[in-house]
């Protein structure tokens, strides 16, 4: 069971798979295909997993779902393909579903997984009420704070029985300075020199040292950090994006955001004589990989 997880909600995990979760439901619907029970079971397990896995991806690959269903037994009755619900619209029907207590914002709505949103729409029917409310639970519900123990003091997570997986994390920070100071760093530099080089430098060296920083951080086996600078569409401004990769037991989430904020800081340090009223802001976590959520990605809204 340790690959189901990720791809099937709490309250539908089985052993044998013989009834059709809903990220193969999604699978089906956006390809097209209407799959009787009988035909579901048809099928290897092998190939089961993979209309699980297809569907719960962001762009379900719609040939390979098509591929996979053929070979089932009855085989499927092509029917019109049913689309993702809207990103930027929270269904009407989930207030008064969901009940008191469960407010699904639109900013959450969103953040959520493509399966996620779809699995709201498919149970936004009275009869499914409890299920609806469980699954809100498992994706929307804010958990308590991992540092605090029971008594609510600090603690640093234990993470050794965790196996160590990709974690790969992206942060960015934006920087707001004159134009004409922009164009002068990216032209000719700044009075203490490369201003761009030195951020990249600090960007890196504060990723590697965040657990020396942040209190509860662990120490990680960084295996790549990557910082670079984007020149934004808007006059002045300029996006650091920050990468970070380890193999190991615990997210590098704050150490992107730190590589990020200390790039941010170094490139104020070296234009500060040009400009003191230089603007750092928002700092933010843009995505990230592995670990027992899976991916997550900002939302635009």
């Amino acid at each position: 069971m340790s690959a189901i997880p990720p791809l099937l909600f709490a309250f539908e995990q089985t052993e044998d798979l013989a009834l059709l979760p809903l990220a193969a439901r999604r699978a089906l619907d956006l390809a097209g295909q209407k799959l009787s029970l009988a035909g579901w079971q048809s099928l290897l397990r092998g190939e089961r997993m993979a209309l699980i896995e297809a569907g719960a991806s962001e762009q379900v690959p719609v040939v390979q779902v098509r591929a996979i269903v053929a070979r089932a037994n009855p085989p499927p009755t092509p029917v019109e393909a049913c689309p993702d619900p809207p990103i930027d619209e929270v269904l009407p029907v989930l207030s008064g579903l969901l009940g008191p207590g469960r407010v699904l914002s639109l900013h959450r709505w969103a953040s959520l997984r493509a399966l996620d949103r779809y699995a709201f729409r498919h149970l936004a029917h009275p009869e499914r009420q409890e299920q609806l409310q469980a699954l809100f639970d498992e994706c929307c519900k804010i958990p308590a704070p991992t540092h605090l123990d029971e008594k609510g003091e600090a603690r640093m997570i234990g993470v050794a029985s965790k196996a160590p997986t990709l974690r790969r994390a992206v942060a960015s920070a934006r920087v707001v300075m004159e134009p004409a100071v922009l164009s002068q760093i990216s032209e000719q530099g700044a009075p203490k020199g490369d201003a761009f080089g030195v951020a990249r430098i600090a960007g890196i060296q504060g990723a590697k040292r965040t657990h020396e920083l942040i209190p509860l951080c662990h120490a990680l086996h960084l295996t790549r950090v990557d910082v670079r600078f984007e020149l934004s569409p808007e006059p002045g401004v300029v996006r650091i994006v920050a990468t970070v990769e380890a193999v190991d037991r615990t997210g590098v989430e704050m150490e992107a955001m730190t590589g990020a904020s200390v790039a941010a800081l170094a490139l104020y340090d070296m234009i500060k004589g040009m400009q003191r009223d230089v603007e750092i802001g928002p700092i933010l976590l843009e995505e990230k990989e592995g670990g027992r959520t899976g991916p997550w990605r900002r939302s635009s809204l």
